[in-house]
């Protein structure tokens, strides 16, 4: 087993691009409410359940993996995540939806918490120089999941075949759900999407998983020192609940997840909607802006490295404000697909600073079940955001109803990061609030 850091860090991206691919739900919705006459909001619970219990996931595995270390942790989330895939792709069919929350949504969602608590975690300790860029860079690869895996299915003839099929019959009917209509061979190719990949999963992110491990007793890199100075020192779970700054972490999260996650999880249905995109063209472009999810999380991570935490959230909240106000208005699909690039950008930036952002505010040595618990934000989000979305939709006839709300909320989320200060950090005037968020100077020569 290799203990080159850069080398654990691609072996933990490639696992979390496996685990990743639970952003291309949106790809199933369309055939799954054709195949079964399903409504979107039964079809989304699916994917809300699999975030949710991806939370619980990491809670878990953040506290196996703060005991055991990371490398069964990890390898039992990807084979969990693979095998959840499997069961849903064998029994959906004839079982119906509750089989379907239960495999991919349940089983298949503590599987995906297990296996991204543990690289993140990982990683952050064996890059303590630069923590933003290392999580950054893990996490981007649960982001790229979605954009490999997009335009992977997109390129599979019998997929898309029934994905065609069955945007002709949603057409038909108005979008709304109905009796099943999608033919035996166009349900079957579904039911692969879901079996075929599962085993990809579990062989070849398990073989990654295997590769993450944490750093020997006393590693340290240089210019490390300043960060973990910075950090003061290492909060159990038990202290680091109580303080007021875990918990405005977690609202942090939890209110960009709900906002970026409403899009993803009916984002070719939503970007149809608006332009009048055919689906072979609105699953092609998601396939491509999918990739600025994993992009967003190393660019925000490493940007915060420079400018702090806190500045790289203000600006990821207020460069989604002004989208979600005005994006249900926008009707052309080269703008539409560059609007939502930016939110899956920022969606993924709230990933790849939050872990630094909880290592600065609560040290390594309980990173593992500490951003589980701070993970659980993300589980709540994937319920309440998708769901929302779906809601909306099917009382009104469409998904654009819901879009400005979303914008009044992460209006009053940017308040968040302008007050939040480091645990043990003395109460400050108002000037010295603002003080902590100023640009660092480059003068310093190390």
């Amino acid at each position: 087993m290799t203990s080159n850091r850069w080398a654990i860090a691609v072996a933990g991206t490639i696992a979390m691009i496996c685990l990743g691919t639970v952003y291309s739900w949106s790809i199933y919705t369309q055939p799954l409410i054709a195949a079964f006459g399903w409504s979107n909001t039964t079809t989304t619970w699916a994917f809300a359940l699999a975030i949710f219990f991806l939370g619980v996931g990491a809670i878990l595995g953040g506290r196996w993996q703060d005991r055991s270390g990371p490398r069964a942790v990890a390898v039992t989330g990807v084979v969990v995540w693979g095998i959840g895939n499997i069961l849903a792709g064998l029994g959906t069919a004839h079982l119906g939806a509750w089989w379907l929350y239960l495999t991919y949504g349940v089983i298949g969602g503590l599987g995906l918490g297990l296996g991204y608590i543990t690289p993140v975690a990982a990683v952050t300790k064996w890059f303590p120089d630069r923590r933003g860029l290392g999580s950054g860079m893990v996490v981007m690869g649960f982001g790229l999941g979605a954009f490999f895996f997009s335009n992977i299915m997109k390129a599979i003839p019998s997929f898309a075949a029934a994905s065609r099929e069955a945007a002709g019959i949603l057409a038909g009917r108005g979008g709304g759900p109905a009796a099943a209509h999608l033919s035996p061979a166009g349900v079957d190719a579904v039911m692969n999407a879901f079996l075929i990949p599962g085993i990809v999963f579990a062989v070849l992110g398990g073989l990654c998983a295997a590769q993450v491990r944490n750093p020997p007793a006393g590693y340290a890199r240089p210019g490390a020192v300043a960060a973990a100075a910075a950090t003061g020192r290492d909060y159990p779970p038990s202290e680091a609940m109580r303080t007021p700054q875990f918990w405005m972490l977690w609202f942090m999260l939890f209110l960009n997840v709900t906002a970026g996650i409403l899009f993803i999880s009916n984002a070719v249905p939503i970007m149809r909607e608006l332009t009048g995109a055919r689906p072979a063209v609105a699953l092609s472009v998601y396939g491509f802006i999918a990739v600025f999810n994993g992009v967003g999380r190393f660019f925000w991570g490493a940007i915060s490295d420079r400018i702090g935490r806190n500045w790289a959230y203000i600006l990821i909240y207020g460069s989604q404000v002004l989208i979600f106000f005005f994006v249900g208005g926008i009707h052309a699909l080269p703008l539409v697909a560059t609007l939502f690039a930016v939110v899956l950008l920022c969606y993924g930036g709230g990933f790849g600073t939050m872990p630094s952002f909880t290592a600065d505010y609560f040290g390594t040595k309980y990173m593992g079940v500490n951003y589980g618990w701070i993970l659980l934000a993300w589980g709540v989000g994937g319920i309440v955001g998708p769901i929302f979305v779906a809601f909306v939709k099917d009382h009104t006839g469409s998904f654009a109803g819901a879009l400005p709300y979303i914008g009044f909320m992460l209006l009053a989320a940017a308040i968040l990061p302008v007050v939040a200060r480091r645990p043990g950090t003395a109460a400050a005037g108002p000037g010295e609030r603002w003080a902590h968020l100023r640009l660092p100077r480059r003068a310093h020569a190390h």
